[in-house]
């Protein structure tokens, strides 16, 4: 089953042909990082604008690189919802008007699903059921994946997430756009023992997290120090720094694990391309006997290739959509197709 995906859920336009919710065919996405780094973020407005002016052209390409039309393809696939609400819109309009013009069905997919689907796109024995950590940007989730479509939060940040920290201490320490990135970077040559830093818990709910009292930590460390006249050694607050926020997902996520049961773990978004928690991650399950699972990272970010992946499992489970289908800038990942 061939499967044309649409994903414009923040500032990527990206379009992709998936055959069988495990080959790429074709994948194309049009980035607009350079423009919102002049802002020190995303702008929603810009943003929608860009996706309006590239959709077309990134589907064309899609469509060319896969060396196929229209009237080849089983079904549409379109991220409809958590996301910027415009943009968003972009996208479920444009894949709606091609599912009138063509009869092609249209499967509505949820972001986070999404991502947890990149995997499938890199590992061909992947299967649920297993505990996948999700993180990135605005969400940082602990995912029960029963089956492909019935999954259930374990535990999930009661404030900023996980990526959203990265990147605003990134940026207080006077790093570009996007900011985890370049901490990432920068940690890799730091002592992660170099500055004492508050280590996250939420009380009466062993596996949520909070990051907000962390990031405040560090943005006031780092005004204090520039009051004082103190210089602040970025490598090393950089390391400490991923090191407090790695040790709460890390701990939460294998906590987790061992009180489900669950010998199988998966991590997907954005920030599952930072590399210490890929080395934790692979540690913590080796250690157990365990299997770790990590997309590559061209499929970390935001990318259609991993809804068109996740598409055909929706197919399969009946998730299609009609004309009404509608964005959401907000979903619960267990109930994404209540009221679609």
């Amino acid at each position: 089953m061939k499967i044309l995906s649409i994903e414009s859920s923040c500032d990527e336009t990206a379009a992709a042909v998936i055959e069988d919710g495990r080959k790429i065919i074709s994948s194309v996405i049009a980035t607009q990082v350079d423009e919102h780094k002049l802002y020190g973020g995303v702008v929603p407005e810009i943003a929608s604008r860009r996706h309006c002016e590239s959709i077309n052209g990134v589907v064309s390409e899609a469509l060319e690189r896969a060396d196929m039309r229209l009237s080849e393809l089983d079904a549409l696939a379109v991220t409809y919802a958590p996301g910027l609400i415009g943009a968003l819109l972009v996208g479920v309009n444009f894949a709606k008007g091609l599912s009138l013009s063509t009869g092609l069905p249209l499967i509505p997919v949820h972001h986070l699903r999404s991502h947890i689907a990149a995997n499938y796109l890199a590992y061909a024995e992947l299967e649920p059921p297993f505990l996948c950590l999700v993180v990135s940007g605005g969400h940082s989730h602990i995912v029960e994946v029963k089956n492909y479509t019935d999954m259930k939060v374990l535990g999930r940040t009661r404030d900023d997430a996980a990526g959203e920290a990265f990147d605003k201490a990134a940026r207080t320490m006077g790093m570009p756009y996007p900011g985890g990135i370049h901490l990432d970077k920068a940690a890799e040559y730091g002592n992660e023992e170099g500055y004492k830093l508050p280590q996250p818990k939420v009380s009466g709910s062993e596996y949520d997290f909070s990051f907000s009292g962390l990031k405040t930590a560090v943005i006031n460390l780092i005004h204090n120090a520039k009051q004082k006249g103190e210089e602040i050694n970025v490598n090393d607050l950089s390391a400490s720094f991923r090191k407090a926020v790695v040790d709460s997902l890390i701990n939460n996520f294998i906590r987790a694990a061992e009180n489900a049961g669950c010998d199988k773990l998966v991590l997907a978004g954005g920030v599952s391309a930072n590399s210490l928690l890929r080395r934790r991650a692979s540690k913590e399950a080796k250690k157990r006997g365990w299997k770790c699972f990590y997309p590559p990272l061209e499929l970390c970010g935001d990318n259609a290739a991993m809804v068109g992946a996740q598409a055909y499992y929706e197919y399969i489970a009946g998730n299609i959509a009609d004309m009404t289908l509608n964005a959401a800038a907000t979903k619960s990942i267990e109930s994404a197709f209540d009221d679609v």
